[in-house]
């Protein structure tokens, strides 16, 4: 078995010297591969990262380099992506279809890449076909660095929970079915560190004591609500932004989404219930686990007395409006965050998304934005851009507005659209559809500055917080609603921006947007690197000028 990790925190002058050699190194090797386990009772085939699922947390401190050497024993291609990791001038390390090669079976790549400027909670995960229905995800934390003030004093102890839903089907069978036509239902259960039902205790507290949970929804249909009983929850982090410090009984997490609370250990020494459960599914599913106090030998209390899920998605929607970002807290910078005043920076262009059901020429069933089905390429978009492959794609397929969804037929293929470097853009996201959406921009933090819901209009602007929205990658939009965003596209590269129901992105709900390098200076993107994966169109392609 391969040594599950190797950290070595190295000042080296010399290794690595394109992501900052003066900042340490933590280094890790990976073994990717096939296992067996039970979720919901029964065996299945199970996706492990160094034989584990879920896989093993990344502990990192902000401008680490991470270097992982990943070993892919499964018997298909593989990728990781890195949720919320913004790969500043490195899109080459994103690790979806449209920038990297897979990897090939028996074969290893070395991801290599810098947590620049960031601190908060995130999660890697595997991104080809339907694997992250099966596994391979684990937790990526950044801490603050020693000399950054952080809005709160130092918990006892740092915890990650990992929750998501679960289809109990191999990822295959999930993929062919989609791949027929036919559609994969709804999960069957939801899990907790990869458990529905913990018998012995995840985390131990100390009575007295105040400790950080840090927590993701890694799944791929349920928007899921989270609570520990008996204890308040103390909102102090969203997607790398510090927030200003709400309690809460209970929090939504959607789909993508990260965030962290302080729990004060403030009950008799017993043990508690942690729940997760699904929202807005006809039938509510429900994982819970344990959390014990030191020197408590008492069960936790019968599952009826589980604290009970909100209803409704006006529920949702009023607890997202009492998000705020924390002005006066630093976040990976000394500065404080509300020095930016995004609210005050000329909008440059608008571009509207809806999303669609459609039925391709093959009638299958297929998913859209503003008309275009999105199909990855033999040739990844960020190869095939860099080394100038003719016929892979073409940009600017869809307009800035939705066409008439009685007059737009869904055409199938690459989708992706340029934005001009460092322009400063609202991106309005619209779901005319009955059910629940959640989008990820690989790349940024972008200002979720409002949703509501009916159709977007001009007018909804008066209605934007343009102060403190809270600065995050990833965004829900509820039921014949929309969604607001707004960000500086400062970050060179080929950047996906996806539905995160997993379904709807198999399908086509996603787009790629380009950022280019026109300047062709190292000051705004990293060269390709030296052990990148060729394929498709670039195989055998003089590579270009370096930048400098």
């Amino acid at each position: 078995m391969w040594n599950s990790v190797v950290v070595l925190l190295i000042a080296a002058a010399a290794l690595f010297l394109a992501v900052g050699a003066e900042d340490p190194y933590l280094f890790f090797t990976w073994k990717v591969s096939y296992g067996t386990a039970a979720p919901l009772g029964v065996p299945q085939r199970v996706i492990l990262v160094d034989g584990q699922f879920p896989g093993p947390n990344i502990n990192s401190t902000t401008n680490n380099n991470i270097v992982i050497n990943v070993f892919n024993e499964l018997d298909e291609p593989f990728l990781f992506s890195w949720n919320g990791i913004q790969q500043r001038k490195n899109s080459w390390q994103d690790g979806v279809a449209g920038t990297n090669c897979p990897i090939a079976p028996g074969k290893n790549f070395t991801y290599h890449f810098q947590v620049k400027d960031q601190i908060g909670s995130f999660y890697y995960f595997p991104s080809l076909g339907m694997q992250k229905a099966v596994g391979g995800f684990g937790g990526l934390r950044v801490n603050s660095r020693l000399l950054i003030p952080v809005p709160f004093d130092p918990p006892a102890d740092d915890f990650t929970f990992l929750i998501n839903d679960w289809y109990a089907k191999d990822h295959k069978s999930l993929a062919n079915a989609l791949d027929g036509g036919r559609g994969i239902g709804v999960p069957v259960g939801v899990l907790i560190n990869g458990k529905n039902r913990g018998d012995s205790p995840l985390f131990t507290m100390e009575a007295g004591k105040v400790y950080r949970y840090r927590v993701c929804n890694t799944g791929t249909k349920a928007s899921l609500n989270f609570r520990i009983q008996g204890h308040v929850l103390k909102l102090v982090e969203m997607e790398g932004s510090h927030t200003v410090q709400n309690d809460y009984a209970s929090l939504d997490l959607h789909l993508g989404q990260c965030l962290s609370v302080l729990v004060e250990a403030d009950q008799a020494p017993a043990d508690y219930y942690v729940v997760a459960s699904s929202r807005f599914l006809k039938k509510e599913l429900t994982a819970t686990a344990i959390v014990r106090y030191a020197g408590s030998n008492g069960a936790p209390p019968a599952p009826e007395a589980l604290p009970k899920a909100p209803v409704g998605w006006a529920w949702s929607l009023n607890q997202w409006r009492s998000f705020r970002w924390n002005l006066t807290a630093s976040a990976a910078r000394p500065n404080p965050q509300g020095s930016y005043h995004y609210g005050s920076i000329d909008i440059a262009r608008t571009i509207r998304l809806s999303s669609s059901r459609a039925a391709a020429a093959t009638s299958k069933k297929r998913f859209a934005l503003n008309g275009v089905s999105h199909v990855d390429s033999a040739t990844p978009l960020k190869l095939a851009e860099y080394f100038s492959v003719d016929g892979v794609f073409k940009y600017n397929l869809i307009g800035d507005v939705p066409p008439p969804p009685a007059s737009s037929p869904t055409t199938l293929a690459p989708n992706v659209i340029k934005i001009e470097h460092r322009s400063f853009v609202e991106i309005i996201l619209e779901n005319p559809e009955k059910s629940m959406q959640a989008y990820h921009l690989d790349g940024y933090a972008f200002f979720l500055v409002g949703m509501g819901p009916g159709k977007w209009s001009e007018a909804s602007r008066k209605h934007y917080n343009l102060m403190d929205a809270v600065s995050k990658h990833s965004v829900q939009v509820f039921p014949g609603s929309w969604s607001a965003i707004m960000a500086s596209f400062d970050n060179v590269g080929m950047w996906n921006l996806r539905s995160e129901v997993w379904e709807r992105r198999y399908l086509g709900q996603q787009l790629y947007i380009s950022i280019g390098n026109l300047e062709e200076s190292l000051r705004d993107e990293y060269n390709v690197p030296e052990n990148a994966i060729i394929c498709g169109g670039a195989v055998g392609r003089l590579l270009p000028a370096l930048y400098t």
